[in-house]
C-alpha cells in the first residue's frame, strides 16, 4: 500500500511537471505572436487613416451604453469622459439599474434633465422601465430609469433603445481615452470580414491624475503594492495573453469595461444572458457559438492600443472577490456553451481552444495549488531530488517572472504607457515580486470559485468602487453643464 501510495505521489508531481511545461510553451507562442503582431500595428497604425474616419460617412453610428447601480461616486465622471469622445456620431445611454444612492438625481441635477415619453420595444426581455430622462441641451445623452434587474439586463435594456448599428459596452469606473472608440472600430471598417465584437487594451486608473472634462493629466503609479500587482498583470494579460489569442483568431474573452459589438447579432444570439456573474465573457463564447454553427464568416477582434483606463480594487478583500467572479464567469460561459466542446461544427474553437481553456483555465488552479503543496511535501520527506524540485520551480515560478518582465519590455519598447524609468524599474521590481504570493493567492481565489460553481453558489460579488476622489480635480466633482 505505501509503494502504490508514493507511486501515485510521483505520478502526480510529474504530471504536474508536465503540465506547467504545456502551459509556458503555449503561453511562450502566445507572446512570439504578440511580439510580430503589435510592432506591425505600431508600423500600420501610422499609415491608418483614421482622421478619415472621422469625417467619412461611412463611419457607423455607435452608441456607448453605461449601466449603474449605486454609481453616485463615479457616474458623472463616466458621462461626461463618454461625451467628450472624439467620434462622428454616437450616442450616450445611461441606464440606471435600479440604483438606491443618489445617483439617479445626480445625474439628472447636473445634467438638468427632464422626464419625457418614449416608445420601448422589447426586443430583448428586461425588467420594468420606469421613466427615460432627457435634455435637448445635451442632445446625445438618454438615462433610462428601469427596476433592478443585474447588469446583463441593463445592458438588453439598453441595446433595446439604441439606435445605432453598434454598441459599445463601458463600465460606470471607467474613463475612455478620446479616440477611444474610433480605434475600437478601426477593425471594422478595414476587414474584409464582418466584425461583429472588438475590444481593447484596459488600464489600471488607480494612480493616474485627472483633469476637468475629465482628460488625463498625468500617468503615474500607485504606491500600493496590492495596485502594482494588478498593474503588471493587466499589462501582461492583455499586450500578449489577448494579442495572441486575437492572431489566432480564437479570443474567448472581450474585457467588459469596454468592448464594441454588431447590435443586430447580439439580437440575434439571444442578448447579454441574465444569471451569469461575467455577462460579456459569456457573451463573446455565445457569439463564436451562434456564427459557427450556422457557417456564417465573421471575426471578434482584439485592438492593442491602451484606450480605457478602469478602477481597480484597492483591498485584498475586494480583490478576492473581482477574482472569484471572473473565474465564476469563465466556467459559467464555458459551461452554458458545452455543445461547443469537441464539436467539429465549430472547428478550431471547439476542438482546441474551449478544451485548452477548461484543463489550463477552470482546473488549472487545481492542479496548481495541489503541485505546490504535493511538491513541497514530497521533497521535505525525501521523495523528490533538488533537480526535480528545481525544474518545477523554474517551470512554476520563475519562468512567470520571465512573463511578466517581457510583458513589461514590450509595453516599455510599443506604447510606453508609463513614460519614466522609475516607472520601468518599479513595473518590473513587481513583476518579479507577483510570482512570489500574488500569483498563488489569486490561484487559491480562484479555486474558491470552482468550489462554488460545483456547490451551486453562483451568487455576484459586488466589489465597490472607491470612487478615486483624491486623483480627480475639483472640476469633476463639480461638474456643469457650461
Amino acid at each position: 500500500m505505501k509503494r502504490v501510495l508514493i507511486a501515485a505521489v510521483l505520478g502526480f508531481n510529474n504530471f504536474v511537471g508536465i503540465y506547467f511545461g504545456i502551459l509556458n510553451t503555449v503561453y511562450s507562442v502566445l507572446l512570439t505572436l504578440a511580439l510580430f503582431v503589435i510592432f506591425r500595428h505600431l508600423r500600420r497604425i501610422k499609415y491608418s487613416p483614421h482622421e478619415e474616419f472621422h469625417t467619412s460617412p461611412e463611419t457607423p453610428p455607435v452608441t456607448i451604453l453605461i449601466p449603474v447601480h449605486n454609481e453616485e461616486k463615479v457616474v458623472l465622471r463616466s458621462i461626461r469622459s463618454a461625451l467628450a469622445a472624439d467620434y462622428p456620431f454616437f450616442e450616450v445611454i445611461l441606464i440606471n439599474d435600479g440604483s438606491d444612492d443618489g445617483t439617479l438625481q445626480t445625474v439628472i441635477d447636473v445634467f438638468r434633465l427632464q422626464k419625457i415619453d418614449r416608445v420601448y420595444r422589447t426586443f430583448l426581455k428586461t425588467k420594468p422601465v420606469k421613466g427615460f430622462y432627457y435634455n435637448i441641451e445635451t442632445p446625445n445623452l438618454l438615462v433610462i430609469d428601469k427596476e433592478k434587474g443585474g447588469k446583463a439586463d441593463a445592458l438588453n435594456c439598453g441595446i433595446n433603445i439604441a439606435r445605432s448599428p453598434y454598441f459599445c459596452s463601458v463600465d460606470a469606473d471607467s474613463l475612455l481615452e478620446k479616440d477611444a472608440l474610433i480605434r475600437v472600430m478601426t477593425p471594422l471598417l478595414e476587414s474584409n470580414v464582418p466584425v461583429i465584437a472588438s475590444g481593447g487594451v484596459v488600464r489600471v486608473l488607480n494612480g493616474v491624475r485627472l483633469t476637468d472634462g475629465p482628460t488625463i493629466e498625468e500617468i503615474d503609479l500607485p504606491d500600493k503594492p496590492l495596485l502594482m500587482f494588478q498593474i503588471v498583470e493587466y499589462i501582461r494579460g492583455f499586450l500578449f495573453g489577448r494579442v495572441g489569442w486575437d492572431t489566432l483568431r480564437s479570443l474567448l474573452i472581450l474585457s467588459g469595461t469596454f468592448s464594441l459589438f454588431h447590435k443586430a447579432t447580439v439580437v440575434e444570439a439571444g442578448g447579454f444572458k441574465v444569471g451569469n456573474v461575467s455577462e460579456d465573457m459569456e457573451m463573446v463564447v455565445r457569439l463564436h457559438r451562434h456564427m459557427l454553427e450556422k457557417g456564417k464568416p465573421y471575426r471578434i477582434r482584439f485592438v492593442s492600443d491602451p484606450i480605457c483606463w478602469t478602477e481597480a480594487p484597492e483591498n485584498i478583500t475586494m480583490l478576492g472577490r473581482q477574482r472569484r467572479r471572473w473565474h465564476l464567469g469563465l466556467i459559467q460561459s464555458i459551461h452554458e456553451n458545452r455543445q461547443m466542446i469537441f464539436n467539429p461544427r465549430c472547428g478550431w474553437i471547439g476542438m482546441a481552444v474551449i478544451p485548452y481553456y477548461i484543463f489550463f483555465e477552470i482546473l488549472g488552479p487545481i492542479i496548481e495549488v495541489l503541485g505546490y503543496v504535493f511538491v513541497i511535501i514530497s521533497y521535505a520527506i525525501g521523495l523528490l531530488s533538488t533537480d526535480f524540485l528545481m525544474l518545477f520551480l523554474t517551470l512554476a515560478i520563475f519562468y512567470g517572472v520571465f512573463l511578466s518582465t517581457a510583458g513589461i519590455f514590450l509595453e516599455e519598447l510599443t506604447f510606453r504607457r508609463y513614460p519614466k524609468w522609475s516607472h520601468l524599474f518599479k513595473l518590473l521590481l513587481y513583476g518579479v515580486f507577483e510570482n512570489f504570493g500574488y500569483r498563488q493567492i489569486n490561484s487559491v481565489w480562484r479555486f474558491q470559485a470552482l468550489i462554488q460553481f460545483l456547490t451551486g453558489n453562483r451568487s455576484w460579488e459586488h466589489v465597490q468602487n472607491k470612487g478615486l476622489e483624491g486623483n480627480v480635480s475639483e472640476g469633476v466633482a463639480k461638474v456643469s453643464m457650461s
